[in-house]
């Protein structure tokens, strides 16, 4: 990957591997399905995505339009390099256990990816994740017979419990991503439904 890609340039993408849209129906759909609460989302911040990611060859002009009096909006598709750029960033991710920011965005993103596929860069995320505890826990265990006071161990100690809450979702996930029954991909979404057409029609006004 040759181009620097942001989260939100990565959410772009995602949300172009839909349909091809202009940038405010972007960001009206990621304020309907609450991807603000991973990022913080405005329009400026979109529309220089928007433009960063065109200028990389990642996505191109699909069209413009025009509704009433507002202004002449012009669409963006998902070329092929976009695609693979969008794959290759969350293989990249999703098996990193020190960008909290990129793994949550990597994670909800996840979807785009087969769910075999998904499942093994899970598994080397845990592998890091059982690494990471056990140091923690060995660090603690030498500290305190040391004599090292309680109040400087506080970090390392929320630390490990994070570590520790974070592997026990992983592995609970995971057992879930295995059956066959949990829906997964972007097939699996239905795209003619109500609440869909209604959110588009929703993030267009």
């Amino acid at each position: 990957m040759t181009t620097r890609i942001t989260p939100l340039g990565i959410m772009v993408l995602a949300l172009l591997r839909e349909d091809p849209m202009h940038p405010y129906e972007m960001l009206r759909l990621m304020r309907l399905r609450h991807d603000d609460r991973i990022l913080n989302v405005t329009g400026g911040t979109v529309y220089h995505t928007v433009a960063r990611l065109e200028r990389a060859g990642l996505i191109a002009e699909a069209g413009t339009e025009r509704e009433g009096n507002r202004p002449e909006r012009t669409s963006y598709a998902l070329t092929d390099a976009g695609l693979a750029s969008l794959d290759e960033w969350i293989r990249a991710e999703l098996v990193r256990i020190d960008r909290p920011v990129e793994f949550r965005v990597a994670l909800a993103e996840a979807h785009n990816l087969d769910r075999d596929d998904v499942a093994a860069l899970l598994a080397v995320r845990r592998a890091a994740l059982t690494e990471q505890i056990a140091d923690l826990v060995a660090g603690l265990n030498k500290a305190r017979p040391g004599g090292v006071s309680e109040q400087y161990l506080i970090e390392v100690d929320r630390s490990r419990a994070l570590a520790e809450a974070d592997l026990a979702w992983l592995d609970a996930f995971l057992g879930r991503l295995g059956d066959p029954s949990f829906a997964w991909g972007p097939d699996a979404h239905d795209r003619t439904s109500d609440r869909y057409l209604t959110q588009r029609k929703a993030a267009r006004e």
